[in-house]
């Protein structure tokens, strides 16, 4: 993502009265005159300092995958764009409609692991404890900037091509806080980072963030998994792809690494491309179905995880598109050989703390 074309000079002006908004409201909480809620339970926040995709959700997955088999682990989410309001805990029968397309993501592919979505997330947190079966480790999906509540360890995401250009607050740039603001987190993850990153690259990244002796820095890039039926549970090999046109359908912040990604691997590729979380509606499904209908009758269509769990539930899909939908699965991966230190850092605050309580 190039960050420096996302600047609008124009706005500006707005965006220093923003600014100084962010930066009383932050005064106010480290003063404590607005007052931050602590539970006796494990929690952790992950979030970032930016709007647009971070890979929030898949590093939420990484953790959630690290807990579940020695914790009982919860993960509260607000469920962005969802139709419903309140404390929602995710059930057999929830839709992405419902919960939000990432929740429910999340719930598909752990559903041992309890999910809620509340915007409130005091009270989300409160009645996820109040359960007689209570989580004894809860996950904070993107709430840097929620601090009536106070996490025991906050993770701080900040993906690696904003280190290059654009640090101006909204509604100019794409900071919902100043950077000065990564003094809150304990652990700072650069992400997305390029594959083979050479030394000198990661000394750059680190000179420019500059973290402070009591916090964490790691690196992580992207993998992408085999890509699965989305109506069937059948697993398609990615070399299956290159004989093959593809229809790329997404509605993410940024679908170009996925683009790239399967661009080398495929025959020839189409793209659509909507906005992030985008809700598809009749006309859209009309036009996607239209679409495809115009390719070689071997091809597939392929979305995100995320696209996914709303085109599920979305009427009209041909049955031929159906059949051939196609997610690519996303895993993020620790860099530099440091995954067992992170992991370590991550068990050893929940042991304690689940000591404690």
């Amino acid at each position: 993502m190039n960050w420096s074309k996302k600047v609008n000079a124009w706005l500006l002006p707005a965006s220093v009265l923003y600014g100084m908004a962010v930066r009383l409201r932050n005064y106010l909480f480290d003063q404590g005159i607005l007052k931050e809620h602590t539970f006796g339970c494990p929690i952790i926040c992950i979030g970032n300092l930016s709007v647009g995709g971070t890979g929030k959700t898949p590093h939420t997955e990484y953790l959630i995958s690290l807990l579940r088999d020695k914790y009982r682990t919860a993960v509260l989410s607000r469920g962005y764009k969802r139709k419903t309001r309140g404390f929602l805990l995710a059930g057999p029968d929830s839709t992405a409609d419902q919960i939000g397309d990432e929740p429910w993501q999340m719930h598909d592919k752990y559903p041992d692991v309890q999910v809620a979505v509340c915007a409130q997330r005091v009270r989300g947190i409160q009645a996820l404890l109040a359960q007689a079966n209570a989580p004894q480790a809860i996950l904070l999906d993107d709430a840097y900037q929620h601090r009536y509540v106070k996490a025991g360890l906050n993770i701080l995401l900040i993906d690696y091509n904003q280190l290059q250009g654009d640090m101006h607050l909204l509604p100019a740039g794409r900071l919902r806080e100043p950077f000065s603001e990564m003094r809150r987190a304990d652990i700072v993850i650069v992400t997305k980072c390029p594959p083979n990153m050479n030394p000198i690259d990661y000394r750059i990244a680190t000179n420019r963030l500059s973290v402070s002796a009591n916090q964490h820095l790691f690196f992580s890039d992207i993998r992408y998994e085999h890509p699965r039926k989305v109506f069937r549970q059948e697993v398609i090999p990615i070399d299956q792809l290159r004989e093959s046109s593809v229809l790329l359908l997404t509605g993410i912040a940024n679908p170009r690494p996925m683009e790239r990604y399967l661009r080398e691997r495929c025959r020839e590729m189409r793209v659509m491309a909507f906005g992030d979380h985008h809700r598809f509606t009749r006309q859209d499904i009309a036009a996607i179905n239209q679409a495809y209908s115009t390719m070689p009758s071997d091809s597939y269509v392929v979305t995100t995880q995320k696209d996914a769990a709303r085109l599920r539930y979305a009427d009209g899909l041909d049955a031929s598109l159906r059949e051939h939908l196609l997610e690519l699965p996303i895993k993020i991966h620790i860099l530099r050989g440091s995954d067992l230190q992170f992991n370590n850092i991550i068990l050893n605050y929940v042991r304690k703390n689940t000591r404690n309580n």
